[in-house]
């Protein structure tokens, strides 16, 4: 492994934070927090053989909020030079006095905040050479190429490793950081057959370079998914079930999370306003969140604000059990902060027992969705609506790919009727699911 090349320490950053800190509090505001940050990484992508892009990135920044009694005011800058950390501090503070008063605005109440944070493992840094870089995303799309002739072309393979850390402080005696990293490689290719062609791709995101699969692998599974969508054709529309593979339940999850997350809810912008408490899936879903796994892709000891982040079920045997609130919006809905200023930290949803076979030979007939296409989610009513595309299942087995059709029902319908959730949990960013079979559906096709 290279050695990192981070342009300030930990403990600068810190010090760059301590410092935008001290100014506010000589300037007058009553409250302020800082965060310092500093990144780099490399990018490279091949296309059918030949480096297309090597781009490398080195980014830092200041960010300071400010508040004035209950007036806020934000700033930021690129520049670490004393001179630009004051000018920062006095433009947060400037804007604060110019905007309206808000009695939820304010930083976390103290005893929010978490206290010896430990190591959670997130920092693996991967500076491959770049010849090494530019091999491994060779090797990755020359196996898709490799598989079938029909594999005509690439939207490319991408290799990327990107580290990064940060100081969060504030003025109530805060100051924390870490390093961490996320590297990933990706492919994208082109199947062609008798006039009609496919894309599909595959990408595997680790903390660690030692976790990835052989590069060859993931070629191979993007090649594989291309090749298996060709001879698609459209269906008639129909009211079936509906088996959303792994990478695509996610997304499902992603959606119930934005319904009960804070700021939607005191907006009155949910279709599930109020549903605390109350059964909202299947009685077969349990959805946990574990913010302190050793090396998961969103663990953290504290939020954006440095609450203490907690285990708990978010939902229990179907029921909803917490929302996800920062310290605003917690105010603003008389609760309490669930840790949540900045998103959600590893929400895994329980599997059951079947394996993706199995979920489709439990569907029966139905639409296996493996893509969708465009966003057509109304939180508010909880109309769902999507382009798809897919497999068709009758008797239990994949018949044929399908293109060019919608997925509509309405997201309380949807979570009330899922029958099933496979073993072939998947994580994507800070999700983990398996696929998710929901009973009932129309698929608008001719």
């Amino acid at each position: 492994m290279a050695q990192t090349r981070f342009s300030h320490d930990l403990d600068a950053l810190k010090t760059i934070a301590a410092d935008a800190l001290a100014h506010a509090a000589q300037k007058g505001a009553s409250a302020c927090e800082a965060e310092a940050s500093d990144g780099y990484g490399q990018t490279v992508t091949v296309r059918k053989g030949e480096v297309e892009t090597i781009e490398y990135n080195r980014d830092k920044s200041l960010g300071v909020t400010v508040y004035v009694g209950q007036r806020k005011g934000y700033a930021s800058t690129a520049d670490f030079a004393a001179r630009a950390i004051r000018d920062t501090v006095e433009a947060a503070l400037t804007i604060a006095r110019f905007t309206a008063e808000d009695e939820a605005a304010g930083l976390p109440d103290p005893e929010e905040l978490a206290s010896n944070p430990g190591d959670l493992d997130l920092f693996h840094p991967w500076n491959p050479p770049v010849e090494q870089a530019i091999e491994i995303a060779k090797t990755c799309e020359a196996a898709a190429f490799r598989l079938d002739k029909r594999v005509v072309n690439s939207e490319g393979a991408s290799v990327s490793g990107q580290q990064w850390q940060f100081a969060l402080g504030n003025s109530l005696g805060f100051m924390e950081g870490f390093p961490t990293s996320r590297h990933t490689i990706s492919c994208a290719v082109i199947a062609a057959e008798k006039g009609q062609m496919q894309r599909d791709d595959w990408y595997v995101a680790q903390r660690s370079a030692r976790d990835f699969p052989k590069p060859e692998a993931i070629g191979d599974y993007a090649g594989r998914r291309a090749l298996a969508r060709l001879r698609s054709r459209k269906i008639g529309t129909v009211q079936a079930p509906v088996l959303f593979e792994a990478p695509v339940a996610s997304d499902l999850v992603a959606t119930f999370v934005s319904a009960v997350s804070g700021g939607n809810l005191y907006r009155k912008a949910s279709f599930l306003l109020d549903a605390l408490g109350k059964e909202v899936f299947s009685p077969i879903v349990t959805l946990i969140e574990r913010p302190h796994v050793p090396r998961a892709q969103a663990s953290s000891w504290y939020d954006d604000e440095g609450v203490a982040t907690r285990d708990r079920d978010v939902v229990k045997d179907g029921v909803l059990r917490g929302y996800f609130l920062g310290s605003y919006s917690a105010r603003k809905l008389g609760m309490k902060t669930t840790g949540s200023a900045g998103g959600n930290h590893n929400l895994i949803l329980q599997s059951g027992d079947l394996d993706l076979p199995g979920m489709i030979r439990k569907m029966g007939r139905g639409l296996l969705v493996t893509e969708l296409i465009g966003f057509g989610v109304n939180l508010v009513t909880g109309d769902y609506s999507r382009g798809a595309a897919g497999y068709w299942v009758e008797g239990g087995e994949i018949r044929h790919p399908v293109e060019e059709i919608t997925i509509a029902g309405n997201l309380r319908d949807m979570f009330r009727s899922i029958a099933a959730i496979g073993s072939d949990a998947l994580t994507r960013g800070s999700r983990t699911t398996g696929s998710i079979l929901v009973e009932g559906m129309t698929i608008a096709g001719n």
